[in-house]
Formats: structure tokens, C-alpha cells, sequence
């Protein structure tokens, strides 16, 4: 079983970026934008309702406090700090899930806090706090090996290992930056490839050519990314034929 991820709710005033409305009929989890990479009151209550009605798991997708870099800039928030922000953005969210007759049912961070909390022990140990300190006992869901999903795992959250069907991955078997070339994985016809060799063979190419392995729960496919809906769709038919059952991890 695989569940089917993407990234909703990042727009903000008149502003919109993700196709939620159509996300929201093939993905069976939604990375919820907290406000503070994007989205805003308006912005996740809609998504929510959207989401509940359509069965659709809601996540928190915390964030560093970063609208104007949408939450890719490198900061050093203190250990602290991000802990209560992090426990902010969840319990923001979780206003407009219970609403909607839904709940908050994971964490995933955004952006440069996912990529930071990696390799950061100290950074990952502070989302952890701060989804301990939002309550629920949630799932977090981060890339295999990270030490977030390590730290999570330490405080008797349950662990989930995510992979990417459009970002290149390095023979370390992590994300590609994106300020490197082919960092995003553009061709739709690649994406459906990489996801289906991630739900049956359990692994990817890397950017060196080599094969690598990654063991993944939940696959994302980036909402911002042109599109995104009609890839979605697409990955999930390939997956679905290819004898896949897609569902939510939570």
C-alpha cells in the first residue's frame, strides 16, 4: 500500500498557487500550509472543509517563519522558538480540521526546515517538541535515515518514510537542492516512472546513475509544480495498474 501526498493550501490573500480542489480528488493525504511558508485563516479553512469531504487525510506542513522566501531560505531559529512555532502552526490547523468535522492526522515540515532536520539532530529533536507540545501523538513524516524521523521515532512518534516522485535524488539518497540544475524532475512521463519504481522496486536513480533504495510509506508529488493535479492523477492510475494499492498511511 502507498499512500499519496501533496503540498495544498499555498496561497495567501488573492494570491494561489496549488490546485487544491483538484489535488484533493487523487491524493489521500494533504500537506496543509500553516501560514507560515503560505496559506492563511481563509486559505486553511477551505482546504480542510475540501479535504473532509472528500475523505482526505489532513497534515501539518510546519514551517519556518518565511512567507516572502515561501519557508526555501536557510534560518537558524533557537531550539525553543521553533518548537512553539511548530506547535502554533499545528494547532492553527487543527481548528479549521475539527470544523470541518476532520482532524489533524500527521506533520510533515516545509521546504528548508525538512531538509534541515536531515542532517540537524538539534533542529529535528525541536519539531518533535513542538509536535509533542500541539499533543495527538502525530505521525511525522520525513525522508528515510533523517534525523527527524529518528528523533521522532526516540519520542514514541510513529515514523514515516516519505519519498519524492519529481525531485532528483543524490547516491546519498537525499534531495537534490534546489538551486542545483535538475533538482526538480519536470517530465511527467519520468515522474509516473519514478513513482511506480518506488511503490514496487523500492528504490530510484540517482543522479550518478547509480540505483539507490529507498523504502517509502508515502509518496509526494509537489502541488506547486505545473501541472501537479494532472501528474497526480496520473501517477496514481500507473500505480493502481501496477497492482499498487494507494491509501493513507494514517
Amino acid at each position: 500500500m502507498m499512500d499519496l501526498n501533496a503540498d495544498l493550501g499555498e496561497g495567501f490573500g488573492r494570491w494561489t498557487l496549488t490546485d487544491d480542489e483538484a489535488l484533493l480528488s487523487v491524493v489521500t493525504s494533504a500537506n496543509v500550509a500553516c501560514g507560515f511558508h503560505a496559506g492563511d485563516p481563509s486559505v486553511m479553512r477551505r482546504v480542510c472543509a475540501l479535504a473532509a469531504e472528500r475523505g482526505v487525510r489532513i497534515g501539518a506542513q510546519v514551517s519556518y517563519r518565511d512567507l516572502a522566501g515561501f519557508g526555501r531560505r536557510a534560518m537558524d531559529v533557537p531550539a525553543d522558538e521553533l518548537a512553539a512555532e511548530v506547535a502554533y502552526q499545528i494547532g492553527a490547523l487543527r481548528v479549521f480540521a475539527e470544523a470541518a468535522g476532520s482532524t489533524v492526522s500527521y506533520v510533515k515540515p516545509h521546504g528548508a526546515l525538512y531538509n534541515r532536520t536531515v542532517r540537524d539532530a538539534e533542529q529535528a529533536r525541536a519539531v518533535v517538541d513542538g509536535v509533542l507540545l500541539a499533543g495527538g501523538g502525530l505521525p511525522v513524516l520525513g525522508l528515510p535515515g533523517s534525523r527527524l524521523l529518528a528523533a521522532a521515532e526516540e519520542a514514541g512518534l510513529a515514523p514515516v518514510r516519505e519519498a519524492f516522485a519529481d525531485r532528483a535524488y543524490t547516491p546519498e539518497a537525499t534531495l537534490v537542492p534546489r538551486r542545483e540544475p535538475g533538482a526538480v524532475v519536470e517530465d511527467a512521463d519520468a515522474v509516473v516512472r519514478r513513482a511506480v519504481g518506488f511503490a514496487v522496486d523500492g528504490g530510484v536513480e540517482a543522479t550518478d546513475g547509480s540505483r539507490i533504495a529507498v523504502a517509502a510509506r508515502s509518496l509526494c508529488v509537489h502541488g506547486d509544480t505545473p501541472g501537479a493535479a494532472r501528474i497526480a492523477a496520473r501517477v496514481r492510475t500507473a500505480l493502481e495498474d501496477a497492482g499498487v494499492t494507494v491509501g493513507a498511511f494514517a
